[in-house]
């Protein structure tokens, strides 16, 4: 525990020098490019009146585009004593003696404190909206596990009771029908903590730490695992001929497509064919799972991945007179994993027949040298 406490921290302070490092020198190129914009208009035009609000044009954008309200208000301070050292006469030196000068730069960072408060104010509540959604997809997920564990639980306890007790009474046939069931369900629990623990992988601010994968890689590391659950369910695939490296958390982008792998083989009624078509479409490359089943009924079709399909399906039965399992556990957790990857996810029902799940990510541009 203590080595993956330091591994955290290692880690965060890590991506904090980054983010200070990029936010710096992001306030620093915003900077230059003010003062050149000034320079361009005192050269040009001869005229000192519209640089105070091109540099405070520079010290909004800052605010915009930077973490926290430090560095606006730091670009401010900057920002005045640039206008006023170099566009300000008396020229190439600092004096706030003058009333207009004075004036200028109260103005200046007048401004420059109210949009910083306002864009704090906004990226604080984007910051809150984003973790109320997370909060929400947890309390539905544990809504829906602790009501779905209990049928899984009570069957591989009741069957394996019977078995210990009185196994003597049971043919062979009756026996393996039995530890077939425990199989199952066991499986199905053993999924679902992968799920759960997928969604632990996401930390509250969804700052994941991306790896450039090759997309055949990833195909290979899906199908050998979706072969060991399903057998007998063959998948067709169909990928780019081009190397294609994506930015990623591998682990999660495979939890996703195995999900939706499975959500077709348990939950598309009619199904035969099954297929995974991966292609480019400008930086982005498009993922989608296909099947031949009977579709997805319009009602549900709009709430699939907002958790509010969560605990719905516990009562419905398949053909075998099994309870189904929920669908909506594993495609919330596709849903947040792809949204905190910066990709959208979709489904539709195809004009051929059955369902089509569709996913993007962005790729990374591969060079020569590579």
């Amino acid at each position: 525990m203590k080595k993956i406490n330091i591994q955290k921290s290692k880690k965060n302070k890590g991506c904090k020098c980054k983010n200070i490092i990029k936010n710096v020198l992001l306030m620093l190129v915003m900077i230059a490019i003010g003062v050149g914009l000034c320079l361009i208009i005192k050269t040009t035009f001869t005229t000192d009146i519209l640089i105070p609000a091109v540099m405070v044009f520079s010290v909004f954008l800052i605010s915009v585009f930077t973490d926290g309200y430090v560095y606006g208000i730091l670009a401010s301070v900057v920002s005045v004593i640039i206008v006023n050292f170099a566009f300000t006469f008396p020229y190439f030196k600092i004096d706030f003696l003058i009333p207009e000068n004075i004036t200028s730069a109260i103005i200046m960072i007048a401004i420059a404190f109210i949009t910083c408060g306002f864009t704090s104010k906004i990226k604080h509540q984007e910051m809150l909206k984003k973790e109320s959604e997370m909060e929400k997809m947890r309390a539905n997920l544990l809504r829906a596990v602790s009501h779905d564990f209990r049928t899984p639980l009570t069957t591989i306890y009741g069957a394996s009771s019977a078995l210990i007790e009185s196994g003597s009474e049971f043919t062979d046939e009756q026996k393996e029908k039995m530890l077939r069931g425990i199989q199952q369900d066991s499986q199905w629990l053993y999924r679902m903590v992968e799920n759960l623990l997928s969604v632990t992988r996401l930390d509250g601010d969804i700052n994941l730490i991306k790896t450039p994968i090759a997309l055949d890689e990833l195909i290979d590391s899906v199908l050998i695992k979706f072969a060991k659950r399903y057998p007998d369910q063959e998948v067709e695939v169909d990928l780019p001929d081009e190397l294609v490296i994506i930015p990623m958390d591998a682990i999660l982008i495979e939890q996703v497509i195995i999900n939706i792998l499975e959500n077709a083989v348990q939950h598309a009624e009619g199904m035969k064919n099954l297929a995974l078509n991966v292609k480019c479409d400008g930086d982005r490359v498009v993922f989608e799972v296909q099947d031949d089943g009977d579709g997805i009924p319009e009602d549900r079709l709009k709430h699939l991945f907002d958790g509010s399909l969560l605990g719905d399906s516990s009562d419905e039965v398949s053909a075998d007179c099994r309870p189904r399992r929920n669908a909506g556990i594993g495609l919330s957790v596709c849903a947040t994993i792809i949204k905190a990857h910066g990709g959208d996810i979709s489904a539709y029902n195809s004009a051929e027949g059955g369902a089509v799940f569709r996913f993007t990510l962005k790729i990374e541009e591969v060079t020569d040298e590579q």
